[in-house]
């Protein structure tokens, strides 16, 4: 009788078992199904159809439905709608648009579009580190793990986009498809209108009572910044952020922390009106004191054809001379372009780590930085351990936006002669490089700790993206 039972137990447990593989297979089967009849597709105009490196990225991304994750207004598998598993399941949801949206990449290859080089850089990076798609995820969408040769196929499509839009003067040919590239020798301006900025850039009248000028926070001398915690703005008084260097910021695509500056113009217009900052408060009030100064009547001249000084005059010439604050010809840079020479051994193992670790997936471009925001605190709450009231100036792109999506969320700062900045984040809270990169790894990448040895390699590329103005060598003081 008891053999009898044993059998019979034993019957049951496989009859389940066999049942759950079934219904397991089927419901693998069924989102396999419901994930490709659904999936982001391209009509027959595609511009990508006629590539093969584009179309063979696409598939991949396809493929995996980084969309379910990674964009919103996406209809979700059924399990994404039932209790419990929805709540699991939202907290991936938002995570994942939190890191990364994928709707722009689509639409660049549905249009044709170049995607920006922050995407690419994000793409890249999940790629090398074999992130995307999560295991949990697989676990029910069996079709979607990458294979190597989809993930070669991301990989040389990113490699090609580099390549074809955002390679460099000079750089040398296995270097062109890299997430950094050097800075050019020069950008297109108008002399005249430079000549005109550079005046009004260290010009004092352009404050409140005369004290002050725009090299006030940005020291050419000192990185472009003035190596405080915060600005020092007009009567001694304290800015909320700290400084944003000069240099190099003609190739962000926005200005400030928070990047409510669309160009440098705009950007140029700001600290002059602020009462924190330049405490001027009225434009046309300037514009008089400037009027006086029948040299700068002749100047305006000279650059706009015209005698009327006004503020878009005046900001859009400012805007054309910091154009030319730009800093090539760094170590780095020569090693982009072909000196093999250029890096010892260890500020070439810090390149490598500095990719692998995840620091080109938002420090990309020209600048190794300004090309897209991102939440500080990623992957942990900084703010939480720096401690603390949390300020207007904390909330970052917040502040411009209005989108929850945006909070805590910063631009991207910009690496190039990064040793002398100090100190750093936007709350300059940190004073050394070493501390920088440890508080980076830790709070914006999945891996969160480096060791000492790779801190210090990291921190010796870093210093060599220091770079020359005019020929010369950058001057500042180097950070501990």
């Amino acid at each position: 009788m008891v053999g009898e039972i044993d059998v019979s137990v034993r019957k049951a447990i496989v009859s389940v078992a066999v049942l759950g593989i079934v219904a397991y297979g089927g419901v693998v089967g069924y989102l396999t199904h419901f994930d490709r009849e659904t999936a982001p597709t391209l009509d027959t105009h595609s511009p990508t159809l006629a590539d093969p490196v584009a179309s063979a990225a696409f598939a991949a991304i396809r493929e995996a439905r980084c969309d379910y994750c990674h964009a919103r207004n996406v209809d979700l598998p059924f399990y994404f709608h039932v209790p419990v598993a929805n709540q699991l399941m939202q907290r991936d949801l938002d995570q994942g648009l939190r890191h990364f949206r994928v709707e722009p990449v689509i639409e660049a290859f549905q249009t044709g579009a170049v995607p920006s080089e922050e995407q690419l850089a994000r793409i890249e990076e999940v790629v090398r580190q074999n992130r995307m798609p999560p295991t949990l995820y697989l676990l029910m969408h069996w079709h979607a793990h990458l294979s190597q040769a989809q993930r070669d196929a991301l990989l040389n499509w990113v490699a090609a986009e580099r390549r074809a839009h955002y390679a460099t003067p000079g750089v040398a040919a296995r270097f062109a498809g890299e997430p950094v590239q050097p800075v050019p020798e020069s950008v297109s301006v108008d002399a005249a209108k430079v000549a005109l900025g550079q005046r009004l850039f260290f010009d004092k009248q352009l404050s409140g009572d005369g004290t002050l000028n725009c090299a006030s926070c940005h020291a050419l001398d000192h990185g472009g910044v003035d190596g405080r915690v915060t600005a020092l703005g007009i009567n001694g008084q304290h800015g909320p952020i700290n400084v944003p260097t000069v240099y190099d910021a003609v190739f962000n695509k926005s200005q400030f922390w928070n990047g409510r500056a669309a160009t440098l113009a705009d950007q140029a217009a700001g600290p002059v009106m602020n009462p924190l900052e330049m405490g001027s408060h009225d434009w046309t009030l300037v514009a008089d004191k400037v009027k006086q100064d029948p040299s700068y009547v002749s100047a305006f001249h000279d650059a706009f054809g015209s005698d009327d000084i006004d503020k878009d005059r005046m900001t859009t010439a400012i805007a054309e001379y910091e154009k030319t604050l730009i800093t090539p010809d760094s170590r780095f840079d020569r090693y982009l372009k072909g000196d093999e020479q250029a890096l010892n051994a260890q500020e070439k193992n810090g390149y490598a780590l500095f990719k692998s670790v995840g620091c080109s997936g938002c420090h990309t471009g020209v600048s190794l930085g300004g090309q897209a925001f991102e939440v500080m605190g990623l992957e942990g709450d900084y703010f939480a351990a720096r401690g603390g009231a949390v300020t207007d100036a904390d909330r970052g792109r917040y502040t411009v936006s209005g989108s929850p999506d945006d909070m805590e969320r910063f631009k991207v700062p910009n690496l190039r002669n990064i040793a002398l900045t100090a100190p750093y984040f936007h709350d300059g809270s940190v004073k050394t490089l070493e501390d920088a990169v440890r508080l980076m790894a830790r709070y914006q990448t999945p891996d969160h700790t480096l060791s000492d040895h790779d801190v210090a390699d990291i921190v010796a590329f870093l210093r060599t993206l220091t770079g020359t103005y005019q020929g010369q060598p950058l001057a500042g003081t180097e950070a501990p």
